[in-house]
């Protein structure tokens, strides 16, 4: 199956990538997440992601635009809702190129994170699919998460500290001592 990958990071995309490989699929890489801040966080992790598609022959489609803009317009006032929100741009946005480029599935890296709300990715993805017509494949990547991690640290990939969005960053480094 031709499957597109929406890929949030290099780390993330590495048990995925490698499960779907070996369950027989054909899988390409997209890289679109206009969440990330601040815009050097954004590059970082732009930049691991093609790393990692380089290291292991994965296809990468990128996306030029940034869309911090639009990420925060679609989130203020909303921010108790703002993983929902994200979920729903990041996988609209996949699944429409999915369509587009003749694929048959699409899913996303962010399964593999025991810290994102997988109920609301799946609901999300099984909307996205009645709405344009393509296969959302969930599988829960979780239990590739240790995994996920060796493989990053044996690729020397980059590897973040928090979500990527603005709150989230708030939210790990809020509480830290200040030096």
């Amino acid at each position: 199956m031709k499957t597109l990958l929406h890929m949030c990071c290099g780390p993330c995309a590495t048990y995925c990538y490698k499960t779907l490989k070996e369950e027989g699929h054909n899988v390409y890489g997209y890289f679109y997440n206009p969440n990330i801040h601040p815009l050097v966080e954004y590059r970082k992790r732009k930049e691991s992601a093609y790393d990692f598609a380089e290291k292991v022959g994965l296809q990468l489609i990128g996306n030029s635009n940034y869309g911090l803009t639009e990420f925060v317009r679609n989130v203020a006032f909303r921010e108790a809702n703002r993983c929902f929100i994200c979920y729903n741009m990041r996988l609209l946005q996949t699944a429409k190129l999915a369509k587009k480029g003749g694929f048959e599935a699409f899913t996303t890296t962010l399964l593999i994170s025991p810290f994102q709300n997988h109920e609301s990715i799946i609901e999300v993805g099984k909307a996205i699919q009645a709405q344009i017509g393509i296969e959302f494949m969930y599988r829960d990547f979780r239990k590739g998460f240790k995994q996920s991690v060796e493989l990053s640290k044996e690729l020397n990939l980059y590897r973040q500290q928090y979500c990527g969005c603005i709150y989230s960053e708030e939210e790990r480094y809020k509480n830290q001592k200040k030096v």
